[in-house]
């Protein structure tokens, strides 16, 4: 897989893992009174104190770790050399490059269908040819 995949991948991580912590900090968040107006919440029933306590720290050092390795791998990416400037004379080189080769496969793709078509007229005479080589029943 190559690095920019496995970048999104990391991408797509983070955010199910982002989505899944904040769901779960939100889901078991002890209730909180709006106002003096209205009565007090009844609180959540939790099954394990102690769980409830633990499952934050992890699922947080969960996403620190694939923060921690989409920095790896975006460190890993190849440097950007000379800048702006550098990257569009290099897309103008390729652009270039590009249009020799097309130009290059057309003329392939010419000589082809011209061989192709006198291909096509040979086996026409020799089919000719062929029928005009039986003798008639």
């Amino acid at each position: 897989m190559d690095i920019i995949s496995q970048l999104q991948e990391q991408v797509n991580s983070i955010a199910a893992l982002a989505f899944n912590t904040f769901g779960t900090l939100q889901r078991d968040a002890p209730p909180v009174r709006l106002s003096s107006n209205y009565p007090e919440p009844p609180p959540n029933p939790t099954e394990d104190p102690t769980n409830f306590a633990e499952q934050p720290k992890l699922m947080s050092a969960t996403l620190v770790k694939a923060a921690k390795q989409f920095d790896a791998l975006v460190a890993a990416l190849p440097p950007s050399e000379g800048g702006e400037e550098a990257q569009l004379r290099r897309i103008a080189e390729l652009q270039a490059e590009n249009d020799a080769v097309g130009q290059e496969l057309q003329k392939q793709l010419e000589a082809a269908e011209k061989e192709l078509k006198q291909v096509q007229e040979l086996f026409s005479q020799a089919a000719d040819n062929c029928l005009n080589l039986k003798k008639p029943d």
